[in-house]
């Protein structure tokens, strides 16, 4: 059957002031990303290759959350820490050897304290080795499309193998916020007590405005001083990641980011899912039309004096012969900037099904609608 294009509605904008240009932070490379929709608002170098330090933890982080969440281990284990753990290098918690340690802890010790102690002794419990725990960070990095990563250890200790971009990291970032919003609260925490030893996270933005509720800082003489900010301000979030920076600079780089995100761009529900944005002629149905939609809401990031300059595109068939099943592929919904490049393209379901006329009735329905065509 031929396809048509059917315009859903068009808003023609007057607006066309443009946006300042993002700062120059002077750093290695940056990317400020809306985690929801993916849209970049600002990067530079986002894809050149870097130690990431201990943003590497943020890898570690996701597979423990994911392990949890399948129900290989629990919150409530206590591992055996290990005399490799106990003896790791840079920032510490404090684990002590042959100890048993609840994993709820050591989690809160990767993060919080940024302790490589209880980031080894996280990767033992979970592969039984930190080069086993270390394959399977990577298979989770291909798995999450982070196409310029790779890890060779579970803390972030120097490393010329442990590399990613800032890319990579804030879609790390992304989909650990989105998967596994318990476990991202503990990069909330402020500060951390074990063994009589209270250490505050590294995260200065926790401090500095309600809207900052993680990630992450990292260092390393290689990597220099890196941070993942992350705020939500109502329905909206954005992911600041600033890599070679300079201690407290690196600070006002991510909220410089996260402000120019909030004050220049918005994001908006488009389209609800399940709602009818079109109706199809259906043929031999005991039903004569049935409604388009989509599966998930359509939420665009947009600036903001784009916002209402939006034009959307459904491309469906003119009709559909019964029978119908809800939630088959119909079609397509693309909307367009006021420039006409493409900003979003989601798959169309019916929402409804339709069952066939019985055999006589359906095919007098589809000869009826065929002689109509000819006159239409």
């Amino acid at each position: 059957m031929k396809k048509i294009v059917s315009f859903l509605f068009i808003f023609i904008s007057c607006n066309l002031s443009a946006i300042p240009k993002i700062q120059d932070f002077g750093v290695s490379s940056y990317i400020l990303l809306e985690p929801n929709t993916g849209k970049i608002l600002a990067s530079f170098n986002e894809n050149s290759q870097v130690e990431p330090a201990s943003l590497t933890k943020l890898m570690t982080s996701f597979v423990v959350a994911d392990y949890i969440e399948k129900g290989f281990i629990s919150l409530e284990d206590e591992p055996t820490i290990s005399i490799k753990a106990w003896k790791a290098p840079g920032s510490k918690m404090f684990i002590r050897e042959s100890t048993q340690v609840k994993v709820d802890d050591l989690i809160k010790g990767m993060i919080v304290q940024s302790g490589n102690d209880a980031s080894i002794a996280l990767a033992e419990h979970v592969a039984g080795t930190e080069e086993n725990f270390v394959s399977l960070m990577n298979d989770y990095a291909k798995e999450l499309g982070m196409q310029n990563t790779s890890f060779n250890n579970a803390s972030g200790l120097p490393d010329p193998i442990n590399l990613t971009t800032a890319f990579d990291l804030a879609l790390l970032t992304s989909s650990l916020i989105k998967n596994f919003p318990s476990h991202y609260e503990n990069y909330s925490i402020k500060s951390f007590s074990y063994n009589s030893i209270e250490q505050k996270n590294r995260n200065r933005l926790l401090w500095r405005d309600k809207i900052f509720d993680g990630v992450k800082t990292g260092w390393t003489e290689s990597a220099g001083y890196c941070l993942i900010g992350s705020a939500i301000v109502g329905d909206m979030r954005l992911v600041a990641v600033v890599l070679g920076s300079e201690d407290d600079k690196r600070f006002n780089d991510v909220a410089s980011l996260i402000n120019y995100g909030f004050r220049y761009f918005v994001t908006e529900r488009k389209v609800r899912s399940n709602e009818s944005l079109k109706k199809l002629k259906v043929v031999g149905g005991v039903d004569i039309e049935v409604s388009l939609g989509v599966v998930e809401d359509i939420v665009i990031t947009l600036q903001k004096d784009q916002k209402d300059s939006l034009r959307y595109e459904i491309e469906a068939p003119k009709s559909i012969l019964a029978p119908v099943f809800a939630g088959d592929f119909a079609g397509k919904i693309k909307a367009y900037d006021d420039e006409n490049n493409l900003v979003i393209e989601q798959e169309l379901v019916y929402l409804e099904s339709v069952e066939s006329l019985g055999f006589l009735q359906r095919i007098l329905s589809i000869i009826w609608n065929w002689i109509k065509s000819l006159f239409t």
